[in-house]
């Protein structure tokens, strides 16, 4: 029996069907959890200090978290009503999507793409469109820009690519725009953002004031380390944002978020620094891995994409058998968060061995 059959209460179908978000899996004490893009730096002395600080949880927060979207809007150089501030950057992209489209309309993403995506849609009663991504694991704008429809309000980019890590360039991005209705809601969704080390990538907030009908999406969440603490920011059109607030569910972000970020970004040189570390360690990471053979795209996140393919859960198996827990995306691949130094020696040790027990035609090998 479906849950309607058993509650007697009738439910939205769809809804029903829709499985939930899986989160990453824990890893016991001896392992090492690579399988949710966490950054595995500890939060800063001063960050953790702000948030003890933040006793008065008997009280609501402010509703707009408007002491860091003051702090963000004089970062940034826009107008306070050009940033919004919710919990995570998904919950900002529900609030947009759930503005923008409803039953009979289209949202429009490159697939594989982040997974919360079609989950998003399906809530908000619109339809996913799914444009295959590139053999390099790209998104593929011109055939995004040919798919557009009448009934398309959204379209979701994401750079880097989540689970992937290939970004958008500049020039590809501006392509795109350039053929995409001005009334067309256009995401971009850059919540690994600082991580990026090619010059060559997209950077959405040098592009707001060419396009109104364009919203930046980032987070605390990775760089920063407030995974936990569930704070993202929105930058665009104020109308757009005004929408969005209209949607959010009142009281999410919380005061010790707010606290949190506003001493991240005080510690901003701090945190920064780890990032470049953690940007180095992906490239050597993968410099490691391509000369044992894989073929796996450059990645630009705080990840490493293996496309497994058919072995995509024997893979991620072995890789459970010497303690690294990663995403597994069967049948496409497996997302390998950039953590511990030990985990990532660990993956370079198992790696070589990996690679050479695939077919010698795999997409995950180099031929010859």
């Amino acid at each position: 029996m479906s849950p309607t059959d058993t509650s007697g209460v009738r439910l939205r179908p769809e809804i029903v069907a829709l499985p939930a978000y899986k989160q990453g899996k824990a890893a016991d004490a001896d392992a090492f959890k690579l399988s949710s893009n966490e950054n595995p730096f500890d939060p800063l002395p001063g960050v953790i200090a702000a948030v003890q600080a933040e006793t008065a949880f008997n009280r609501y927060p402010d509703a707009s978290a408007r002491a860091l979207r003051e702090r963000l809007a004089a970062k940034f150089g826009r107008p306070l009503d050009e940033v919004h501030v919710g919990s995570g950057s998904v919950a900002l992209l529900a609030q947009l999507i759930l503005a923008a489209a409803g039953p009979g309309d289209e949202v429009l993403y490159s697939w594989r793409s982040f997974e919360a995506y079609p989950s998003l849609v399906t809530v908000s009663g619109a339809t996913s469109v799914r444009v295959p991504g590139r053999a390099d694991y790209g998104h593929d704008l011109p055939e995004m820009a040919a798919a557009l429809t009448d009934k398309t309000r959204v379209v979701i980019v994401c750079s880097p690519n989540n689970p992937t890590g290939t970004i958008v360039t500049t020039e590809e991005f501006t392509s795109f725009m350039a053929v995409v209705p001005s009334d067309l809601l256009v995401i971009l969704d850059e919540a690994y953002i600082e991580f990026v080390t090619d010059p060559e990538a997209v950077n959405g907030l040098t592009l707001l004031d060419s396009y109104p009908n364009l919203v930046v999406l980032r987070t605390f969440s990775k760089a920063y380390g407030l995974a936990g603490l569930r704070v993202g920011y929105a930058l665009g059109a104020s109308a757009i944002l005004d929408a969005a607030r209209a949607t959010a569910i009142p009281l999410s972000v919380t005061g010790q978020a707010s606290a949190a970020a506003l001493a991240s970004l005080d510690a901003e040189p701090e945190l920064l620094a780890r990032v470049r570390v953690l940007a180095h360690r992906r490239d050597a990471a993968w410099r490691a891995l391509t000369e044992q053979g894989w073929a796996i795209p450059r990645p630009q996140g705080n990840f490493l994409w293996l496309p497994t393919a058919a072995e995509t859960a024997a893979v991620a198996e072995t890789l459970a058998d010497a303690g690294l827990v990663v995403r597994a995306f069967a049948p496409e691949g497996i997302r390998v968060s950039i953590g511990e130094e030990d985990a990532i020696a660990t993956l370079l040790l198992i790696g070589a061995d990996i690679v050479q027990d695939l077919p010698s035609t795999h997409p995950a090998r180099q031929l010859g």
